[in-house]
């Protein structure tokens, strides 16, 4: 199915959803419904382990192009630290099928939290 026209949007609704990160890198943590776009206005990387960093992988899957590109690749998240990886000020689009993919180098380490809005015609 194609994406809504966004020019005839019926309805948008805010959403959140959270996540422990794994040790999978691939792990998917946001995945756009069919006749939906998700509007990604940020996702907030957390290191919740109080002694050491990890390593942090976030990336958009293209589902049309069956490729992942890198949002975030091995970036270090200091302990009790936050990293901004994506802001409202450079918000990206999933269409059906694309993904938001990630994990961290330590398992029990990280969280992420992504805000988005769900578009539908």
């Amino acid at each position: 199915m194609a994406a809504p026209n966004l020019a005839k949007t019926t309805h948008i609704y805010g959403k959140t959803s959270a996540a422990a990160l794994s040790t999978t890198l691939t792990t998917n943590l946001l995945e756009c419904p069919s006749n939906k776009v998700l509007k990604i206005n940020t996702i907030i990387a957390s290191n919740v382990d109080g002694t050491n960093a990890y390593d942090l992988t976030v990336s958009f899957y293209d589902a049309s192009a069956t490729t992942a590109f890198a949002l975030a690749s091995t970036v270090s998240v200091p302990a009790d630290a936050t990293l901004v990886v994506l802001s409202k000020e450079s918000p990206i689009y999933l269409e059906e099928g694309d993904q938001i993919r990630g994990g961290a180098g330590a398992a029990s380490d990280g969280e992420i939290v992504i805000s988005y809005e769900e578009i539908s015609d």
